[in-house]
């Protein structure tokens, strides 16, 4: 969670109660917290994905960093939740080559093809930040996908779903380790923008008088970008293999995120 001063902008504000309004809890967050999901059903990724985030706070530490080693090592001792990620993201990438192919056999490629752009960024929305970042790389390459599909791809690129404001604030505190009225007067109810990687709330500090942005990290995206960097990594591996292939996909993987 990071505070940002911003340029004076209007917005609706949140008015926060002089008087404490929450209690606080001085302990560390899990990252298990995240599981809860979005009442409005807008956060797909935390309602598909939320499996992912079931990590203690010191492993949740140790992905802060890009470490293969460390990351392998936390996975290596849940082989179940990488069996499961597994067969989500095959099965799901398997049924829509699926439908692409039934799409070809029956000659309806061309009455189908907006259908299956917008299908296949509504999975790559509900498995995540690791494939929404390479998305956007592919999005800005209108040389190499058909319009159809850099038009949805391109939506990735800042249309991407909320997750929970009460979460967010709550990461707020246990973060900060005060409550909010102690630390605003004033907070947008809802973010002003939403990314794969968090959201941005617009908020006044208490004490200055400070129109700032306040950047909340989305619950989970370290688990799941870790884990989905470590299966990456091995598929990139094996396709350099049976490809023969000069290019170390393996190093390329983490710069395109």
């Amino acid at each position: 969670m990071r505070l940002l001063s911003t340029p004076s902008l209007s917005f609706s504000p949140f008015l926060l109660p002089t008087n404490r309004s929450r209690s606080i809890s001085r302990h560390r967050y899990s990252v298990r917290c995240a599981t809860f999901i979005n009442n409005d059903g807008g956060d797909s990724f935390t309602a598909k994905s939320g499996y992912l985030f079931e990590l203690s706070a010191i492993e949740a530490d140790s992905l802060s960093e890009y470490n293969i080693s460390k990351i392998a090592a936390i996975y290596f001792r849940k082989p179940i939740v990488v069996a499961r990620r597994l067969f989500q993201t095959g099965f799901a990438f398997g049924k829509w080559f699926g439908l692409r192919y039934l799409d070809n056999r029956f000659d309806r490629s061309d009455d189908m093809f907006e259908v299956r752009a917008a299908e296949l960024k509504k999975i790559l929305v509900e498995l995540g930040p690791a494939y929404i970042k390479i998305a956007q790389a592919i999005s800005s390459r209108a040389d190499l996908i058909p319009p159809s599909y850099l038009n949805e791809l391109s939506l990735l690129q800042d249309r991407i779903s909320p997750f929970s404001t009460e979460i967010a604030f709550n990461m707020i505190e246990q973060e900060l380790g005060l409550s909010l009225v102690e630390i605003f007067s004033e907070i947008s109810p809802e973010p002003v923008a939403a990314a794969s990687l968090g959201q941005v709330y617009q908020a006044r500090l208490r004490r200055t008088g400070q129109v700032v942005a306040v950047k909340v990290q989305r619950p989970g995206v370290q688990a799941a970008i870790s884990l989905d960097i470590l299966i990456l990594r091995f598929m990139a591996g094996l396709v350099r293999r049976a490809g023969k292939l000069n290019t170390d996909l393996q190093v390329m993987l983490p710069l395109a995120m």
